[in-house]
């Protein structure tokens, strides 16, 4: 219990207690043939009192952990969409293929944070699985970034990395022997890879109650993705503009 308590206001430096809450346009471009970039309206919340959080689309409750002086570090149980899919409607080029639907995923976290005075490192190790049955199986998922904060303006910029198994890698980029004999394609399938990205956080307080949000990156897809016949290029771009306005609790 006493570990657990320690969690209240753990993170307390990099995330406020306050509640942030914003709403802006995503963009997220598709790596399929002929596919349309997604334009949607995305909410955004940020919270963190030590117990609960909330970073931008991802929710998480902390259950075990430890404050210091420069290192602090903690595990919590998360949860996130899942935004890769396509409709056979999206291009001609997918027409016949079967929907492959967006997810949702749910597992474990562990965060290590490391506070100088103008800066901030972070390191997060996510274990995740399919909680919805789409492409039934898992993914690991790393990010390390630093928080660099000058003034009102914040800047974070990250790397990812993310291992993709099989199972996913043949549900959103493959083709089935069903799906092939309706089609032009020939079956394929894939093996589970590494995707990699990078990406940046750019925060402006523009009132002590008003900010902005920015967000910007870039993934490449895993070599068999990237391969998949129905894909065209081994990148995918998304990114977010938003106007936050602080809630005092």
């Amino acid at each position: 219990m006493k570990k657990i308590l320690m969690l209240l206001g753990l993170f307390g430096f990099l995330f406020s207690e306050d509640l942030y809450l914003g709403i802006g346009p995503y963009f997220q471009t598709q790596p399929y043939k002929g596919a349309k970039p997604l334009y949607v309206p995305s909410p955004v919340i940020f919270f963190d009192n030590g117990y609960v959080y909330a970073r931008w689309s991802r929710f998480g409750a902390y259950f075990y952990g430890k404050k210091g002086k420069e290192i602090s570090w903690a595990f919590s149980v998360t949860a996130q969409p899942r935004p890769n899919g396509y409709k056979p409607g999206d291009s001609k080029e997918l027409n016949g293929l079967d929907e492959k639907k967006t997810s949702l995923e749910a597992g474990l976290a562990y965060s290590i944070f490391d506070k100088k005075k103008n800066s901030i490192k972070y390191f997060e190790f996510m274990a995740l699985t399919d909680v919805l049955g789409r492409y039934d199986s898992y993914i690991l998922k790393g990010e390390g970034g630093i928080v660099l904060k000058y003034n009102k303006l914040s800047f974070t910029p990250s790397f990812v990395f993310v291992y993709e198994s099989q199972k996913f890698t043949n549900y959103y980029y493959g083709i089935s022997n069903e799906e092939a004999a309706r089609t032009s394609y020939n079956e394929y399938r894939g093996s589970g890879g590494v995707r990699f990205a990078i990406q940046a956080y750019l925060n402006y307080d523009i009132t002590e109650k008003w900010s902005a949000f920015f967000n910007l990156r870039v993934d490449r897809l895993t070599n068999d993705a990237k391969n998949s016949p129905i894909t065209d290029t081994a990148y995918m771009y998304s990114g977010l503009a938003s106007i936050l306005y602080k809630f005092e609790i």
